[in-house]
C-alpha cells in the first residue's frame, strides 16, 4: 500500500490506495499463454483481421448486425477450402478442453454443399465465450476471405 498525500477539502490525513499491480498489465499476455499452441493466438487473430474501415468496403458486412447473445454462433462467407479443423483452430481458443462439459459442448457444423455452402454454426460452452469469439473473430481473413461472425 502507498499513501496519497492529497488532502480532500483539507480534512484528514490523505487516502491510502492499493499499490498498482503488475498483474493487471500482464493479464492479456497471460491469457494467450494459457491457450495451447494448437489454437490461434490473439495476436495472430488481430493481425489477420480487417479493421472497421476495411469491413465497410465489403458488401458482406453492409447490413451486418450481431445477433442476440447465444452460445451458438453463425459464421458465413467461408472459402470453399475451409475445413472443420480450420474453424477448430480459430474457435477452439474459447473452449477449456480440460473440462469434459465444455469439450462436449464445442460443436462445429460446417456446410459444404447446397444452399448453406460456405457457412457454419459453432457451438461454444457459454454466451460469454460466444460473445468474445464474435468480437475477436469477426472480419478474420481465412483463405483470403473475411469471415462474417
Amino acid at each position: 500500500l502507498y499513501a496519497a498525500t492529497e488532502e480532500i477539502n483539507n480534512t484528514g490525513f490523505g487516502r491510502i490506495f492499493p499499490a498498482p499491480s503488475s498483474n493487471d498489465k500482464m493479464e492479456t499476455e497471460e491469457e494467450d499463454d494459457e491457450i495451447p499452441s494448437e489454437f490461434i493466438s490473439r495476436k495472430d487473430l488481430e493481425k489477420n483481421r480487417l479493421s472497421r474501415e476495411e469491413m465497410e468496403k465489403y458488401s458482406v458486412f453492409k447490413n451486418y448486425e450481431p445477433g442476440d447473445p447465444n452460445c451458438r454462433i453463425y459464421v458465413k462467407n467461408l472459402a470453399k477450402q475451409v475445413q472443420e479443423k480450420d474453424l477448430k483452430f480459430i474457435f477452439g481458443r474459447y473452449v477449456d478442453f480440460q473440462s469434459e462439459v465444455e469439450r462436449n459442448m464445442f460443436d462445429i457444423r460446417l456446410m459444404k454443399e447446397g444452399r448453406m455452402k460456405g457457412q457454419a454454426f459453432i457451438g461454444l460452452p457459454n454466451e460469454k465465450a460466444a460473445a468474445k469469439a464474435l468480437k475477436e473473430a469477426n472480419g478474420y481473413v481465412l483463405f483470403e476471405k473475411p469471415m462474417v461472425v
